[in-house]
């Protein structure tokens, strides 16, 4: 009887996302809840890099940084930098920021709960993994390469993960 109860009390802590059955924590959450804090990490970075230069000519800061890193400064390459630099305003900075510290609270979020082991976090991630699928599509199909195929192909891997991980859960807990 002990024994069926201690069962049913571990499917009911697997159900409300309080932890495991075996009480070990799962590997594949807390890669992926890993790899969202660092997301998290890297657009907050972005976003106060665009505040810092909200302020600042950006042409002699980009050729700051090409003649730091040793680039010809009349190269081609520097060039279009440069071309580019000039469509970036200071409203376009503050929407660049914006946007990137918006997307670092998500992806916090997301590793915090995934770290957590919540079953919240998991659908949210489930969501908004399924939810960037096509744009990553069209540009994989517009501009072709091992960057963008790599991309793709790591959201699939994660996608899957959380339907097998998820489809598991609900078995179960019997729901």
């Amino acid at each position: 009887m002990q024994n069926e109860s201690s069962i049913s009390r571990g499917l009911v802590q697997a159900q409300e996302g309080e932890g495991h059955v075996s009480g070990k924590r799962d590997r594949g959450l807390l890669l992926i809840g890993l790899f969202k804090l660092a997301k998290a990490i890297f657009f907050f970075c972005i976003g106060a890099g665009a505040l810092h230069l909200l302020h600042k000519d950006l042409g002699d800061e980009i050729l700051r940084l090409a003649v730091k890193l040793k680039f010809d400064p009349e190269s081609r390459f520097v060039a279009l930098l440069l071309d580019k630099v000039d469509l970036i305003d200071a409203h376009r900075l503050r929407q660049i920021s914006v946007a990137t510290f918006g997307y670092s609270a998500l992806a916090l979020t997301e590793g915090v709960g995934l770290l957590m082991e919540k079953v919240w976090a998991e659908y949210l991630t489930l969501v908004l993994t399924v939810s960037f699928l096509p744009w990553e599509l069209y540009e994989l199909v517009r501009r072709p390469d091992w960057f963008r195929l790599s991309l793709l192909l790591i959201n699939l891997a994660v996608l899957a993960y959380l339907i097998w991980l998820l489809r598991r859960k609900r078995l179960l807990g019997g729901s």
